[in-house]
């Protein structure tokens, strides 16, 4: 195993306080050990939060993050926390969501993403946002995200 890809990490394998916020969160990369074939990597957030930038109010949401790297993988402590820090982060749902992608985009340049950020309802009225950049290469399998719309109580 070639370890040599892991020395810059700085966050895994110990304790580290939660970012202040998701501008000053560190996303840590890694080299792509298979970076000569092309296959999906998942990450679900079934308990992100964020608050409401107009009423301070937690807002819940179940977030499916799906990517086919290039050269570089997210390193997922270092995920984790740049996710945790929207928890006293003020934004609409929408921003929330498609900042989320932008900032995995500039930081490990993907051959494809896509994000579902499927919201807990605000109002009454569940958001769902979603957000996808690049092409599927041909013949990689990318599996549905297999969150159902909200239903409420039926």
């Amino acid at each position: 195993m070639n370890q040599t890809i892991y020395q810059n990490l700085s966050q895994l394998g110990g304790t580290t306080k939660l970012p202040e916020s998701p501008e000053t969160a560190i996303l840590e990369s890694v080299q792509n050990p298979q970076a000569d074939v092309d296959y999906v990597v998942r990450f679900t957030a079934p308990e992100f939060t964020s608050l409401c930038p107009i009423t301070g109010q937690p807002d819940f949401a179940h977030l499916v993050i799906d990517y086919i790297p290039d050269q570089l993988l997210v390193e997922s402590k270092s995920l984790k926390l740049f996710l945790g820090s929207f928890r006293n982060h003020g934004a609409f749902h929408e921003d929330c969501t498609v900042s989320i992608a932008r900032r995995l985009i500039a930081e490990i340049k993907p051959k494809w993403l896509r994000i579902g950020g499927y919201w807990y309802p605000r109002g009454g009225m569940p958001i769902d946002v979603f957000f996808a950049q690049g092409e599927i290469p041909k013949g990689v399998w990318v599996p549905e995200q297999g969150v159902a719309g909200y239903r409420g109580r039926g």
